[in-house]
């Protein structure tokens, strides 16, 4: 008997029996758990818009605050509201990668490292109780040091003032350009304006800091992250990209023209 159990055939067997079993359990696991991995990511992602707008309370639910949020689709290339897509299910990043809802960005022009932009995107809509646009949340990202730094900047009613900003996904180096996390960093940018005298986008991040004496310091600028050079201009490069002509630019004079 016990030589049976030693051969070949028979561990071969076991083995592959042993193998067929994980697999199973595996498999079903992965199918079970994708609808709540799904739905955590999505709650994550909400929190994040929220975060980025001001408003996120951990008092409260992430579905109870984003009653409040309108989702809307936005086609790049002529600046103006959607509905081509379903918002429910359309996905961005997935159609940043797809040569039919995508374009190739030039190296000249790809600031932020993108490499391909969507033609259409999601942005997110907070109105006060008379119904008038109070904020609005656009997505944004590039690359870092690293990284490529996915995140959110809120602007005010005016299109053009910063409400906030921050990254949900990076990975920039801990201490140094992952200090985009930081709180007191992120609190900088609320107030700060995006566009100059000549409607070009002026935010940007300063090395050795901002110069309270200077306006143009007051108005647009924002201390660099220290020790951290390269995060430090890919932020400004992709606020740059994202704030400008071939990004949201035409969308946001448009809607605040109320031609969007």
């Amino acid at each position: 008997m016990s030589s049976k159990k030693d051969s070949i055939r028979y561990i071969f067997t076991v083995a592959f029996l042993v193998c067929l079993v994980c697999a199973v359990v595996v498999s079903t696991a992965a199918v079970v758990l994708r609808p709540i991995q799904q739905e955590n990511r999505q709650a994550d992602l909400r929190k994040n818009i929220l975060a980025a707008a001001g408003l996120w309370d951990p008092s409260k639910t992430v579905a109870e605050q984003f009653e409040q949020v309108e989702t809307r689709l936005v086609n790049l290339n002529t600046g103006t509201f959607s509905d081509e897509f379903d918002t429910e299910t359309y996905d961005p990043r997935s159609a940043a990668r797809d040569p039919a809802l995508s374009e190739s960005v030039s190296a000249e022009h790809d600031i932020a490292s993108i490499k391909r932009r969507e033609t259409y995107t999601e942005v997110y809509l907070i109105n006060n109780d008379a119904g008038d646009l109070q904020t609005i949340i656009l997505p944004i990202r590039g690359y870092g040091l690293w990284s490529t730094l996915w995140g959110f900047i809120a602007l005010e009613d005016d299109m053009d003032t910063i409400k906030g900003l921050g990254f949900y996904e990076h990975a920039e180096t801990p201490g140094l350009g992952g200090e985009v996390d930081n709180p007191a960093w992120k609190a900088q940018f609320v107030g700060k304006e995006v566009y100059g005298e000549e409607n070009n986008v002026q935010l940007a991040l300063k090395k050795g800091g901002v110069n309270p004496e200077l306006e143009s310091d007051r108005r647009y600028k924002v201390d660099a992250l220290s020790g951290a050079t390269l995060t430090s201009n890919g932020v400004s490069n992709l606020i740059q990209y994202w704030l400008g002509e071939r990004g949201f630019k035409p969308f946001l004079q448009n809607l605040k023209a109320g031609e969007a």
